[in-house]
């Protein structure tokens, strides 16, 4: 008996065990992932273009256009009209109704708050006006 054991603890294994490299691939997964987390920054980090009233020429502007100012400060001004976050949803409703062609000009300061650019974005949508886009100069 003691041969036959013998043997077969001589015998080369043709197997190849990978759970010890299943170990280690799921130990580098979670590192990347706590690591992903950390370096990614959070929240609407976007940034907004510099408004310079200098540089903005009347070629780029539509006579159509809904257009929507904020400064660094958060006044609103729409088609001209200063108007603050609470007026800003009829004074969207009112504009829509004025242009027959209803594209929306978001034109921002680069400090201008995210609160308020996001408003004018929800008055947008409420008022019915799905043509948003933002004027870089």
């Amino acid at each position: 008996m003691s041969l036959l054991s013998a043997k077969q603890d001589e015998e080369v294994m043709a197997e190849i065990n990978i759970t010890p490299f299943t170990d280690v691939l799921l130990v580098l997964l979670i590192i990347f992932m706590i690591l992903a987390a950390l370096v990614a920054p959070p929240g609407f980090e976007k940034e907004l273009p510099n408004k310079n009233s200098n540089t903005q020429s009347n070629q780029n502007k539509n006579k159509n256009d809904i257009e929507v100012d904020v400064n660094n400060k958060g006044v609103i001004f729409v088609d001209g009209t200063k108007t603050n976050e609470v007026g800003i949803y009829p004074a969207m409703v009112t504009a829509a109704r004025k242009k027959p062609h209803h594209h929306v000009a978001i034109v921002a300061d680069a400090k201008a708050p995210y609160g308020i650019i996001i408003r004018i974005l929800d008055a947008a949508k409420i008022a019915g006006l799905d043509d948003v886009g933002f004027v870089t100069s």
